[in-house]
């Protein structure tokens, strides 16, 4: 990757300043040829004030910053721009200096650099975007756990462990008949087991990754008039659905997003669900049992204020119980709260508030069943790092059985050799240049 790249890589709109980076090996010679200063004469890692110009005509007044490989995020020759904030002044800047020379950052382009040249392996890289885009505490913490390396410090462990069996796997093959013992059948078998443990435990924690890294549908359901929309009100912190006393005010699925217990949900307040013959409002509770079967969770609200109606008893039978929380509503009512022990319950008042911590405190309860990640541990977020480790384990299993019924030797050294190559491309190695333009693809342009 010889090409020099330049992009803005600060957020599109207004703001105080704006970033155009320039990244490869004639940034400096770019940069000198628009800029005001002698770039060339100056140290790395300095910040010099001057004027952005197009030929005589003078852009802006910036400061620039100059790196010089390697020590610099790309491991490129490097210089930032910081020029006003403007969408039209940025956008002149960048202009003006590609037509110096620089070509347009695709996405992705300039971590991409840094992987090319050894500053970021492939799961380090992903951990980029997956930072920039979090959208939670937790989210966050998971893509720095990444971005440090401890994932792939994970995963060359695992290498080490089976390119060290590998190595007695291969010696059988070579040296079939000279009865070198480096280790017994059984020691390989046993150290072969421990690792796919490790290796199952990591993969294992996806389930959990997939939480924080895209968050959770949340669906309020119940009759009309039981508090739905001043629920969802109540937890977003202002007024998102419309509250009447009037049964069906909501007639659509109305959806927003709201940080909870550390994560991302995507919170859904439907139409009552009532026996009804008027079309719309028909579509609506339609619409209503289609969210309740896409949610991760369930809310599911019954008026305390009023004695239990068939339809609140339908819908206690219904719900699907893994995933349902019954809120008791309106306790600022006189009330009286139903004895039921099937599914998990909290008495709450969404129009005073009272209970919403013990609500909060519940929904994390049924999320992480009191195993909530703690700050140092990996957790896999990356689909593709899950499947590649689910196709490792199926490698490590087959070499196993094939270890216990005296399968040659051949065939096991290939069963390593695919384990060890599933294992390399979480952190990018023998990776196809297709899986790589997919994966910074997905990228904002200006990283």
């Amino acid at each position: 990757m010889n090409e020099t790249i330049a992009a803005i890589a600060t957020p599109p709109g207004e703001g105080g300043i704006a970033v155009i980076r320039i990244s490869g090996p004639g940034a400096i010679t770019i940069a000198d040829r628009v800029f005001s200063g002698s770039i060339a004469e100056y140290k790395s890692h300095t910040v010099h004030f001057g004027k952005i110009l197009d030929g005589n005509e003078v852009i802006d007044e910036v400061l620039l910053i100059v790196m010089q490989k390697p020590r610099s995020f790309t491991g490129e020759n490097t210089v930032e721009i910081q020029c006003h904030g403007g969408s039209l002044i940025t956008r002149r800047v960048l202009d003006v200096v590609l037509k110096a020379g620089a070509k347009a950052a695709g996405p992705g382009e300039f971590t991409r650099q840094a992987f090319c040249n050894g500053k970021l392996d492939l799961a380090q890289a992903e951990a980029v975007q997956s930072f920039i885009g979090a959208k939670n505490e937790l989210s966050l913490q998971a893509a720095s756990q990444q971005l440090s390396g401890n994932l792939s410090t994970h995963i060359r462990s695992f290498q080490q462990e089976l390119i060290d069996i590998a190595a007695i796997l291969e010696a059988w093959v070579d040296f079939p008949e000279e009865g070198l013992e480096f280790a017994s059948k059984e020691e390989v078998i046993a150290s072969l087991e421990k690792t796919c443990q490790k290796i199952e435990s990591l993969e294992g924690t996806f389930h959990e990754g997939k939480k924080i890294h895209e968050g959770l549908k949340l669906c309020l359901i119940g009759c009309p008039n039981v508090g739905k929309s001043s629920l969802m009100n109540a937890l977003l912190g202002h007024d998102r659905a419309i509250v009447t006393p009037i049964p069906g005010t909501t007639r659509d699925a109305l959806e927003a997003e709201i940080r909870l217990c550390g994560l991302h949900f995507q919170i859904t307040d439907t139409a009552g669900i009532r026996s009804t013959e008027e079309l719309i409002e028909k579509e609506g509770i339609r619409r209503s049992k289609r969210a309740m079967q896409e949610a991760d969770l369930i809310f599911l609200l019954i008026d305390v204020s009023r004695p239990l109606t068939e339809e609140d008893e339908a819908l206690l039978t219904s719900t699907p119980k893994e995933k349902t929380l019954v809120i008791w509503n309106k306790i600022d009512l006189p009330h009286t709260i139903p004895l039921i022990e099937s599914l998990p319950h909290v008495p709450l008042s969404a129009k005073t508030g009272v209970g919403l911590p013990a609500l909060k405190k519940k929904i994390e309860e049924m999320i992480w069943k009191d195993n909530t990640p703690s700050k140092d541990e990996i957790v896999l977020t990356n689909i593709r790092h899950k499947e590649a480790l689910s196709h490792a384990i199926q490698d490590l299993q087959t070499l196993i059985n094939g270890l216990k019924t005296d399968i040659s030797p051949e065939f096991l050294s290939a069963d390593m050799r695919s384990c060890l190559g599933y294992l390399g491309q979480i952190i990018g190695l023998d990776i196809s240049e297709d899986i790589l333009s997919a994966i910074f693809a997905k990228f904002c342009v200006g990283k």
